[in-house]
C-alpha cells in the first residue's frame, strides 16, 4: 500500500467512532465471558485499538484497570486521546504507537489482551500464537475475527476471501487454533448484523461525500470509496455466510515439566 492511499484511509476512517464492526453491548458481553473481576486492578492491552471504541468501553467497565491502547497509526491515537479525555478516563489509558507484530511488552505483563476487528492484520493463528506470552498464567485473550457462519457457501464468495484473507474459517476451526496454541476456550458468539450496518457501515457511508470533497473528488479518493462500497455490498449480499466471531480464551498454565508451549 502506498503512503498516499494509507493517508486517504486514515482520513476516511478517523472521524468515525469505529473502524470495524462492533458494539459496546458486545464488548460488555465478551468481558463478562472472561470471568475477570471488573473491580480488580487489571492490566489490559487493546491491540489494534483504532480511535478507541473498545478502549473507552473497557475503561468504563473496568474502572480500576490500566489499559495500553496500541495502534500503528498515530493519528488514530491522537483521536483516542481526545476521546478518552472527553470521557474522563484519560488517566486509565496509555496510547502506544506500535506494530501488533512487534509489541514491546514483557512476558506475562497483562491480565487481558483485547483485539476487536484487528488481529487479521497479522493473521489469527500468528496473533494468538505470538501474543500468548504477554498474558499472565490464566490471563485471557478476547479477539473478534472473520468467521464462516456455514459449512458451505457460494464459490465466488469463497474465492473472494481466499484471495483477501485465506484464514477465514468456521468457529470450530478457530477454536482448534486456540487450543493448539495453549488456550482454553471460555466463550464464543457472533456479532449481530447491527454491529456491521449501524455501528460501522452507516457512519462510514455518511462520510463519503465529505471525504470526496476534502480530496477534490480525485481519482484516488473515488477508488477508496469504491473499494468500501464493494465491501459493503459484499456483506449485504452474503451476511448469512460470514461475520465476526468473538473468541474468549484463557491462557493455560502447564506443569513445569511440559514443553508444549513457551
Amino acid at each position: 500500500m502506498t503512503q498516499d492511499k494509507l493517508d486517504l484511509l486514515i482520513d476516511l476512517h478517523q472521524p468515525n467512532p469505529r473502524q470495524g464492526p462492533g458494539g459496546d453491548a458486545q464488548t460488555e458481553l465478551a468481558l463478562r465471558l472472561t470471568g475477570l473481576d471488573p473491580a480488580a486492578l487489571l492490566t489490559v492491552a487493546d491491540i489494534g485499538c483504532g480511535t478507541g471504541a473498545a478502549t473507552l468501553a473497557l475503561a468504563r467497565l473496568l474502572p480500576q484497570a490500566q489499559i495500553t491502547a496500541v495502534d500503528f497509526l498515530p493519528p488514530f491515537l491522537t483521536t483516542l486521546q481526545q476521546r478518552s479525555k472527553a470521557a474522563g478516563v484519560a488517566d486509565q489509558v496509555t496510547p502506544l504507537a506500535a506494530s501488533m507484530s512487534e509489541l514491546p511488552f514483557a512476558d506475562a505483563q497483562f491480565d487481558l489482551l483485547w483485539s476487536e476487528g484487528a488481529i487479521y492484520n497479522m493473521g489469527f493463528e500468528n496473533g494468538v500464537k505470538n501474543w500468548r506470552r504477554f498474558l499472565k498464567p490464566g490471563g485471557v485473550l478476547v479477539a473478534s475475527e472473520l468467521t464462516w457462519s456455514t459449512n458451505t457457501r457460494p464459490a465466488e464468495l469463497q474465492a473472494f476471501w481466499d484471495a483477501a484473507y485465506s484464514e477465514v474459517a468456521t468457529a470450530a476451526d478457530k477454536i482448534r487454533v486456540l487450543e493448539r496454541h495453549g488456550y482454553s476456550p471460555l466463550g464464543y458468539f457472533v456479532l449481530p448484523e447491527t454491529c456491521w450496518r449501524d455501528a460501522y457501515y452507516r457512519p462510514l457511508q455518511a462520510g463519503f461525500n465529505d471525504f470526496l470533497c476534502r480530496h477534490g473528488n480525485s481519482e484516488a479518493a473515488r477508488a477508496v470509496v469504491a473499494e468500501h462500497e464493494q465491501e459493503i455490498a459484499l456483506y449485504e449480499a452474503n451476511s448469512m455466510y460470514f461475520g465476526y466471531g468473538v473468541y474468549v480464551a484463557r491462557r493455560i498454565t502447564f506443569p513445569q515439566t511440559s514443553h508444549l508451549f513457551p
